[in-house]
């Protein structure tokens, strides 16, 4: 069977996607070093004979040639995610984001692994103001986290040219779901309005609600990846598509969707209001995904909308922060 290598399997969409690999009976090699990532994602897979764990560093090269050994594949999900954690430690995020990510590929290049996909971001669109965002037409990075990302789009481009190498880039777009973990001071929105709501406590909105972002939910992102693992479309290769709805949501919008969904569990949530702070420095007021491109070359199409995503995520937040 084919041997696959997530990097920083043991993340939010890292776990996910190796559950989903593991499913489609690949042999995964999970590569963490467990600074975001968690051992309770990965916890189930002990004993399966289709799961190995790596435990490292993608800053470490030797730890980097370990994990590519006799793999067709790399998914390349280990990063330092949020924009107020790069404007708060830039050089910390560049070492991660920048540094791990040409190792990885160095890695790969040397090991003969034709195939790199790898996790770019809706950031990269910095400054433009196109709705919705299309591949071609980027503005300038807003924050350290953009532009590490826009940087890792140039590398994979440049070995694409250089080495031969198949290398595939898939922006993501506002990505939620199970297991998307609500504590610590960069928790993304959606886990920390629903442990919010869960403890009655209101939740913070930064600014006044009307930003908007194209939010997607897990398993279409998995869906991309596995399009992206199987094309066999030359012309597929050695791009980036966005990944998302194609739809865009306010954030007071989402408040109220996600308030409606955990008040099935408990009734007294319905009575919780937001609060509104300042907006938050590197954040762009709106974002909404074409999703074409991905459409006419992988096939992509979303399975779930914000409503349908939200249903199963707050299922899932209520049973697993209530425990």
């Amino acid at each position: 069977m084919e041997r696959i290598l997530v990097t920083g399997g043991a993340g939010f969409i890292g776990s996910n996607l190796t559950d989903a690999l593991i499913a489609k009976g690949f042999d995964v090699v999970v590569l963490d070093n467990f600074s975001t990532g968690k051992r309770e994602n990965l916890a189930h897979l002990t004993g399966n004979p289709r799961f190995t764990l790596i435990e490292g560093d993608i800053r470490n090269m030797d730890d980097c040639r370990k994990a590519v050994e006799n793999v067709s594949a790399v998914f390349h999900e280990a990063a330092l995610g949020s924009v107020p954690r790069s404007i708060k430690t830039p050089e910390l995020t560049t070492a991660v984001n920048v540094g791990g990510f040409v190792n990885m590929l160095t890695a790969a290049k040397d090991a003969g692994v034709k195939r790199f996909i790898y996790a770019s971001s809706s950031s990269v669109y910095g400054d433009c103001t196109d709705s919705p965002k299309v591949e071609s037409r980027t503005g300038t990075p807003l924050s350290p986290y953009a532009l590490t990302k826009s940087v890792n789009e140039q590398f994979a481009m440049n070995f694409s040219q250089v080495y031969g190498m198949e290398c595939i880039g898939l922006r993501y777009f506002n990505v939620f779901g199970r297991r998307q973990d609500p504590n610590g001071a960069y928790a993304a929105v959606i886990p920390k309005f629903s442990a919010a709501l869960l403890t009655h406590t209101a939740p913070v909105i930064n600014g006044d609600g009307s930003y908007s972002r194209d939010f997607t939910y897990i398993d279409d992102v998995v869906q991309a990846n596995i399009r992206a693992l199987n094309t066999g479309n030359a012309d597929a290769v050695n791009t980036v598509y966005n990944v998302a709805c194609g739809d865009e949501t306010t954030l007071n919008e989402l408040f109220a969707y996600l308030k409606v969904e955990l008040s099935r569990f408990d009734r007294d949530i319905s009575q919780i209001e937001a609060e509104h702070g300042p907006v938050r420095a590197g954040d762009i007021p709106h974002s909404k995904a074409d999703i074409s491109r991905i459409s006419a070359l992988l096939g992509y199409k979303p399975e779930y909308s914000v409503k349908t995503g939200l249903q199963q995520t707050a299922k899932w937040y209520f049973e697993n922060l209530k425990k």
